[in-house]
C-alpha cells in the first residue's frame, strides 16, 4: 500500500496499559488517524491531547477500518470483541482486527473464526518488549494469519515495532512464537537470579557482575533494561508473576501437545509458583522472583544504590513519520 492509501485508513485502539498507550501513540504520532477506547476513560485522555479520538464506547470503534486490541487476558480480548457492548454488538463492522495481546494458540482460532463469520480479517501480532521498549523505540513484533491482510498492516506495525516485524506464516503461529518467547523469558530470568545469588555470595557484587555480564556475549537487551531489578531491586511492574505463571503453563502446554520434553521450563515454572506461594505478587514485576531465589540461598538483599544503563535511556526516540512508505 502506498502512504497515503495507508494513512487514509481509520484506526481503533483497544487497551491503554502498559503497553498499549505507548504503542498506540507511536501510530497517532506517525500521523495516523487513530479512535482509542479504554475501559478508564482517564487513562486514554492524555493520548487524545496528542491528536487520538476518544471512542465512547467499543461499538463506536467497529467504524473504523482496522481495530488493534492489546489488552491482559484472553478473556478480555473475547469480551471487548463479542461481549455485549463489544466491538461486534452492533452493526458495524471493521475490515480487520489485529491482536497485539498474549494469548492462547486454542482462544486465537477461535476468535479468527467468529470473526470470519463476520467477514473481518484477523492478524494475530504479539510483541516483545515493554513500555519502554515502545517509547525507545526496541519493540519487535512477530505475526502471523493471511499474507496478504497482513502486507495490508505491515507498516503501522513496523511504526509500532522498529526493531522488527517477523511473519511467520499462516493461521496461530505467531502465538506458538510468542509463548516460546515467554518461556525463553522466564527460564532467562530465573537463571539470571541463580547466577546473580552465586556472584554475590561468593563475594562479587552485583553491579560489577552485571556489567561484565552485559558487555559479554551473553548480555542482550532484555538483560540490560532488567538490570536495575537485579542491582537496586527495582521492581516496577513491567510484566505481573501472574502474567509470567500463566505464559508458563501455556508453553508447557504446547510442550505436552508436540511431545517435547521441557525439563528447563516446567522447574522454573515450579520456582515462580514457589515464589508467589511466598507472597511475591500482585502488581509488582515477575523479577522479584530474584527476591526468593536470594531467600532460598540465605542472602539478604540490599538495594546497591548505584546508577545503571539499561540499553533504553532513548525513551523519547522520534517516530517515522513516514508510516507506509
Amino acid at each position: 500500500m502506498t502512504r497515503s492509501e495507508t494513512q487514509a485508513l481509520s484506526l481503533g485502539w483497544v487497551g491503554m496499559g502498559r503497553m498499549g498507550f505507548p504503542m498506540a501513540e507511536r501510530l497517532t504520532l506517525a500521523g495516523c488517524s487513530v479512535s482509542v477506547w479504554n475501559r478508564t476513560r482517564m487513562k486514554a485522555e492524555p493520548l487524545a491531547e496528542r491528536g487520538a479520538k476518544l471512542a465512547s464506547n467499543l461499538a463506536d470503534l467497529a467504524n473504523c477500518d482496522i481495530v488493534f486490541t492489546m489488552v491482559s487476558t484472553q478473556d478480555v480480548l473475547r469480551d471487548v470483541l463479542f461481549g455485549s457492548s463489544g466491538i461486534f454488538s452492533g452493526n458495524a463492522r471493521p475490515a480487520m482486527v489485529v491482536d497485539c495481546s498474549s494469548i492462547s494458540v486454542e482462544v486465537s482460532a477461535e476468535i479468527r473464526q467468529r470473526l470470519a463469520t463476520f467477514g473481518t480479517e484477523f492478524v494475530a501480532a504479539p510483541v516483545s518488549g515493554n513500555g519502554k521498549c515502545v517509547k525507545g523505540g526496541k519493540l519487535s513484533i512477530v505475526a502471523s494469519g493471511p499474507k496478504s491482510s497482513f502486507e495490508k498492516v505491515r507498516s503501522f506495525l513496523e511504526t509500532i515495532g522498529p526493531m522488527g516485524v517477523q511473519y511467520v506464516g499462516e493461521g496461530e503461529l505467531s502465538r506458538v512464537a510468542k509463548i516460546c518467547h515467554n518461556v525463553f523469558l522466564g527460564v532467562v530470568t530465573q537463571s539470571l537470579s541463580e547466577l546473580t545469588v552465586l556472584a554475590e555470595k561468593a563475594g562479587i557484587s552485583r553491579n560489577a557482575f552485571h556489567v561484565f555480564m552485559n558487555n559479554s556475549v551473553m548480555g542482550s537487551v532484555f538483560s540490560r533494561y532488567k538490570a536495575p531489578a537485579f542491582v537496586n531491586l527495582d521492581y516496577t511492574t513491567t510484566f505481573t508473576p501472574a502474567l509470567m505463571q500463566k505464559d508458563m503453563d501455556l508453553g508447557l502446554s504446547l510442550g505436552r501437545k508436540f511431545e517435547v520434553p521441557m525439563p528447563t521450563a516446567s522447574a522454573t515454572r515450579d520456582v515462580i509458583q514457589a515464589s508467589m506461594d511466598d507472597g511475591n505478587v500482585g502488581d509488582v514485576d515477575f523479577s522479584v522472583v530474584f527476591d526468593f531465589v536470594a531467600k532460598s540461598a540465605g542472602l539478604e538483599l540490599k538495594p546497591e544504590d548505584i546508577q545503571v544503563k539499561t540499553g533504553l535511556e532513548l525513551d523519547d526516540a522520534p517516530v517515522d513519520q513516514a508510516v507506509g512508505q
